[in-house]
């Protein structure tokens, strides 16, 4: 097992001796006497165990684990999407020449850092003939296939040396946590995010359904019924009618259902939590009267309905969640201990007793010795994730209690914090331990050693960060959360592992896999044979196809009555110019000429991510509309004229650049900003937005005018970082 390796030992990529193979996470691998290699360009098939093809995991955390067959088909995919590799699935009794078998071994091999069996874990033996890759579990025979892919990716002729690997997780939970109560992420979000924690090994995946940003307690009571919140799960159940007020950015059963199956085939758990009795302003909005009469974000336990209630509302959306364990929140509550506690109980013993489920809470209340007070039972779980609320080790751990580490060293706010960073820090998951070297599960306390368990107690769960959206749905557009925890997170996964990773290999290979996981485009990129992505200059079509001069094929189609004649493009209407492209992530230039002949608020670019409008409703300010959010220019297009416009996106920031047509005048640079509220009066201007260049139509609904040489170019010129607003921060009046 990887506890008993030497952390220095080599680190060179496969084909030659080595201890481990580089990948993330790291894994044990002992090359084999017999000299050589085998290249996986040479598969011809995926041999599924006829014994074991309908095995499944029943050790994980998920209720719907795939079979051995499901991950192998899911492997299949994947080779063929990352490796271009057609690798077809087959059934047989045995390994066979130039093929990957696939079976289940014995759990007991494989142990984790608490010295005990883990069906997570898995061998691989790589052969002259073949490969096999044998699993405590089917998911531990998944994470095998992880392993082949990285190895694919990290050589350039897809040579694996020959020899043997034996590898397990040092801890069960392993993956993120994401505030999808304060913004709204949409399921196909969320679904490729598991792709992304899959192919590091990560398992879980915590969405945190229901909040509201910090509440100004001065404010009037219809001013906090009006106040943001979102409970997202949404159904017809006429016991919770009301309790959804965001139909547009809620979960439907089917979503949530489509949700958990898609991250279950990756090997990846949804963890749901409904926050409750703390941060329960939109369950107080629904029912005020449960409310505690001195904060209304608060649920009054003692009033005779609220638990009921809270019954009700977990009996309605239980059902939907196929994860072993729920999450209760109950977080920051600070009223009454003794009240919090029997709160807690009695939905653990409520949702056992009923759902024969698990739940966990947030550190919150450590427990104590007091006479007559009832602490919390140990069976529930407890996730640490601040020394303020408790000491994880000395409150919890030592009293015999399991703990999650969500300890806020990896604590990550979305756009800004006055307290917390927007991404998760690199340094500090390399060098994150007292001692200075890397952390790990166990690792609660970074400066104190003395807060830290034993590496091998069994009562660390794993680990998981959080980015939470204090500041509301403003503050940050959907993707802006994968870029928090894109050059972070699998490094983290390394740890929560118990890989051996050094940073200056993390850098070096972190790029090359990002760009090979299968399953998702978080980066938005677009295949280009050159720069540039797109290119219509409008000077040729056929019939109602617009060509693109780039090179790639993108063409676009005229819908509607639009009309091309001297290389320029007149929309009308309800036509537009569809593209076979949705949106661009980060780094793009887009720019165009228009000439609107209306000031009729209406959408020029429209994406799957954002929408770029002259105008909303009765103003004619030039806007980017992205997860719900406007972001507003204090500029409206001139009418009857030409303007040279390039949307530039640059690192973190979105500008809108402007020059006269054809003229040799300086550029008017306009940025997209957030301005995000704390308390609902304490505010901050000048946030940088990162926005998808939206190019999947060009013109439709109400506009008017006229536009030409349409460009989308991979990358922007560097000057345009320097125009990046400065932070303002002060207080204003809630709207």
């Amino acid at each position: 097992m990887r506890f008993s390796l030497i952390s220095a030992v080599g680190v060179l990529l496969p084909l030659q001796c080595s201890a481990r193979w580089l990948g993330i996470p790291t894994v044990p691998f002992e090359v084999s006497n017999a000299t050589g290699s085998f290249c996986l360009k040479n598969l011809k098939a995926i041999v599924v165990d006829t014994k074991y093809q309908n095995a499944v995991n029943t050790e994980g955390e998920t209720l719907i684990p795939p079979t051995l067959r499901s991950f192998a088909s899911t492997f299949s995919e994947d080779l063929a999407s990352t490796l271009s590799l057609k690798v077809p699935v087959v059934i047989g009794g045995a390994a066979e020449k130039n093929t990957i078998f696939l079976t289940i071994g014995n759990s007991s091999a494989y142990l984790d850092a608490a010295g005990r069996p883990t069906s997570e874990g898995y061998s691989i033996d790589v052969t002259s003939q073949g490969i096999v890759l044998t699993g405590a579990s089917p998911l531990g025979a998944w994470w095998a296939t992880r392993t082949i892919l990285q190895q694919g990716v990290l050589d350039d002729g897809m040579q694996l040396s020959l020899g043997s690997a034996s590898d397990a997780p040092g801890w069960g939970i392993r993956g993120t946590f994401l505030d999808a109560g304060r913004h709204y992420y949409p399921t196909e979000f969320l679904i490729e995010m598991c792709s992304y924690l899959s192919f590091f090994k990560q398992n879980t995946f915590h969405v945190h359904l229901s909040d509201s940003p910090s509440l100004n307690p001065n404010l009037t009571m219809e001013e906090k019924l009006d106040f943001y919140s979102a409970f997202r799960p949404n159904s017809p159940d006429p016991a919770v009618a009301g309790l959804n007020h965001r139909p547009n950015e809620s979960y439907y059963q089917e979503d949530f259902e489509l949700l958990q199956q898609k991250c279950a085939s990756r090997g990846v758990t949804i963890i749901p939590e409904i926050e409750a009795p703390g941060h329960a302003l939109v369950i107080n909005q629904w029912k005020p009267e449960l409310a505690l009469s001195t904060d209304f974000t608060l649920l009054n336990i003692s009033y005779p309905e609220t638990i009921p209630t809270m019954e009700t509302i977990w009996s309605t959306f239980i059902p939907w969640f196929h994860s072993k364990t729920v999450h209760l929140g109950a977080d920051e509550y600070t009223a009454a201990v003794s009240e919090y506690n029997d709160y807690v109980n009695t939905m653990h013993e409520y949702i056992g007793t009923k759902f024969n489920k698990n739940v966990r809470i947030w550190g919150t209340f450590p427990p104590n010795d007091y006479a007559n007070e009832t602490n919390v039972n140990t069976n529930v779980t407890v996730q640490h994730w601040e020394f303020f609320e408790a000491n994880p080790y000395w409150d919890f751990i030592k009293n015999g209690y399991s703990v999650l580490n969500s300890d806020d060293q990896f604590y990550v706010v979305g756009k800004w914090s006055g307290s917390y960073p927007q991404k998760l820090n690199v340094t500090r998951i390399f060098h994150g331990s007292p001692d200075g070297g890397p952390t790990a599960p166990y690792i609660f306390d970074r400066t104190n050693a003395t807060n830290n368990p034993p590496k091998d107690s069994p009562y660390v769960l794993g680990q998981l960060p959080a980015l939470w959206n204090d500041f509301g749905p403003n503050s940050t557009c959907v993707i802006e959360a994968y870029w928090a925890l894109r050059y972070g997170l699998p490094g983290l996964g390394d740890k929560q592992w118990g890989g051996d990773l050094f940073m200056d290999e993390y850098y070096d290979i972190l790029e090359p896999l990002i760009a090979a996981i299968p399953g998702q485009n978080l980066d938005r990129k677009i295949p280009s044979k050159s720069s540039t992505i797109l290119s219509y200059d409008f000077s040729s079509s056929h019939g109602n196809t617009i060509l693109d001069k780039s090179g790639n094929g993108y063409n676009g189609k005229i819908i509607g009555d639009c009309s091309v004649k001297d290389s320029i493009l007149t929309l009308k209407p309800g036509c537009s110019v569809s593209t076979p492209l949705t949106s661009k992530g980060r780094n793009y230039t887009l720019s165009f000429s228009v000439n609107p002949t209306t000031s009729t608020p209406s959408t020029l670019f429209s994406g799957s991510a954002s929408t770029l409008r002259t105008g909303n409703g009765t103003p004619s300010q030039v806007l980017f509309i992205t997860g719900g959010s406007p972001y507003v220019l204090n500029y409206t297009l001139p009418l009857q004229t030409w303007t040279d416009v390039k949307i530039v996106s640059i690192n973190n920031a979105t500008y809108f650049v402007i020059s006269p047509s054809g003229s040799n005048r300086t550029e008017t640079v306009n940025e997209f900003t957030a301005t995000i509220g704390d308390y609902s009066n304490s505010f901050v201007w000048g946030n940088p937005m990162s926005i998808e260049a939206p190019i999947a139509s060009i013109g439709g609904d109400t506009f008017e005018g006229m536009i030409k040489d349409v460009v989308l170019v991979d990358g922007a010129d560097e000057k345009y970082a320097g125009y990046v607003a400065p932070l303002v921060i002060g207080v204003a009046p809630y709207t």
